[in-house]
């Protein structure tokens, strides 16, 4: 492996519910480490190293504030994310809308 971090995948940064909680924790406010870690019952270190999968995959970035290091949300990454959802969306919108006009037509022949 490379001197350089290898990226952190959006799919796999979002895949863990610390993590998610962690952005939406960022979205409302930008936070210090100390803050952060006081939402969660895991040790700080544990949030840390949280952070620094968000921050590999580009959706948190961190900026030495005196002592503290403050972090931020950079949703820009999940734009990925809702693009793929959003074909999925579609695809499951037209199942349900077939289903729901078969089983309509279906208890109108009974």
């Amino acid at each position: 492996m490379s001197a350089e971090l290898q990226k952190v995948d959006v799919f796999q940064a979002i895949a863990d519910p610390t993590r998610r909680e962690v952005l939406q924790l960022l979205s409302q406010k930008n936070q210090s480490i100390a803050e952060l870690s006081s939402h969660f019952e895991v040790s700080r270190t544990a949030v840390v190293k949280h952070l620094n999968v968000l921050t590999e995959a580009g959706l948190v970035r961190g900026d030495k504030n005196g002592r503290e290091k403050i972090y931020h949300l950079q949703p820009e990454p999940l734009k990925e994310l809702k693009d793929w959802l959003a074909y999925y969306e579609k695809f499951w919108y037209n199942k349900l809308t077939k289903l729901k006009y078969a089983v309509e037509n279906d208890s109108l022949n009974k």
